[in-house]
């Protein structure tokens, strides 16, 4: 299944928390679990917000490996699904 994740890092973050964000977030993607599949990621420009197109079994999936970053950020994970045009494919 596709999800759109969206994560929208907490305006209240300490410089010590952003910091923590920062080492969680190069973790992940060092080691980004091999039932996970990330078509493309982006970044707002102010870093206020991330987006990334994944592939994963289920959400309770991606839920799971979102956990470590939930006190850092607001998370959604919203099923998607590719379309053309107007048209669904």
């Amino acid at each position: 299944m596709l999800f759109m994740l969206i994560n929208r890092t907490r305006s209240d973050l300490s410089q010590q928390e952003y910091k923590e964000l920062g080492g969680l977030a190069k973790a992940f993607y060092a080691n980004i679990p091999h039932d996970v599949v990330l078509h493309k990621d982006w970044a707002a420009l102010d870093q206020s917000c991330t987006f990334a197109l994944i592939e994963a079994k289920d959400q309770g999936f991606i839920e799971k490996i979102q956990e470590p970053f939930r006190p850092y950020v607001d998370i959604d994970i919203v099923p998607v699904r590719e379309i053309s045009g107007w048209e669904a494919s």
